[in-house]
């Protein structure tokens, strides 16, 4: 297994960032106490997504910190990212694996235990579960029920990174369950974005 810390998982919208530019919220966040990123660019094209993925690849590599690419695994390979998180609806996980090799890593979103236990079987490095609560960025995400976040907690055994609606109001309601959380606006969209993973990874952590 491949030792990754994910206590604090940042996902980004550039749509969402209103002070700073994508490489400046990226670096502040890092500086905060982000763990993990993932390039998320559902806009734009195979070529800018690239270029994009090559400048944040710079800062993430800088500070020592995983650079996940959402959805492309083209683009993570081409930009030497560390991995790939994936949907339910993308390239299954064992094809990722073929195409990216056993050194990159593997990101599976499950919303219940059946979703979980697959990605896990698999050979993905950690699971995304969700939604938590609510959000803001995936308006169709369904919140999954305490019953199953406690039996995909109980048993799955590679890390799950909790993810969908959570910020710093309601992050030490998940303290001690999983492995992480994933947040995208409660940190891109703060005036300060480092304070905000800050008070995150205080949240979750303490």
């Amino acid at each position: 297994m491949k030792k990754v810390d994910y206590s604090l998982y940042l996902c980004t919208d550039r749509s969402l960032m209103s002070t700073q530019t994508l490489e400046e919220c990226v670096e502040s966040a890092i500086k905060g106490g982000v763990t993990v990123v993932q390039l998320r660019e559902k806009t734009c094209g195979g070529r800018e997504f690239l270029e994009t993925a090559l400048r944040i690849k710079k800062i993430t590599d800088a500070y020592g910190v995983p650079l996940i690419i959402n959805d492309r695994i083209d683009v993570a390979l081409a930009s030497g990212a560390d991995g790939v998180h994936l949907g339910q609806s993308d390239i299954d996980c064992v094809t990722a694996r073929a195409l990216l090799g056993s050194d990159k890593i593997i990101g599976i979103t499950a919303h219940n235990l059946v979703e979980a236990m697959a990605a896990e079987r698999d050979g993905a490095d950690y699971i995304g579960v969700g939604a938590m609560r609510a959000s803001g960025t995936k308006t169709d995400a369904k919140v999954i029920s305490p019953e199953q976040l406690n039996a995909v907690c109980r048993e799955i055994k590679i890390p799950i990174v909790l993810i969908g609606g959570i910020n710093a109001a309601n992050a030490s309601c998940f303290r001690g369950m999983g492995s992480g959380i994933a947040v995208c606006s409660a940190i891109v969209s703060a005036p300060d974005v480092r304070f905000a993973a800050e008070k995150l990874r205080e949240a979750y952590k303490s």
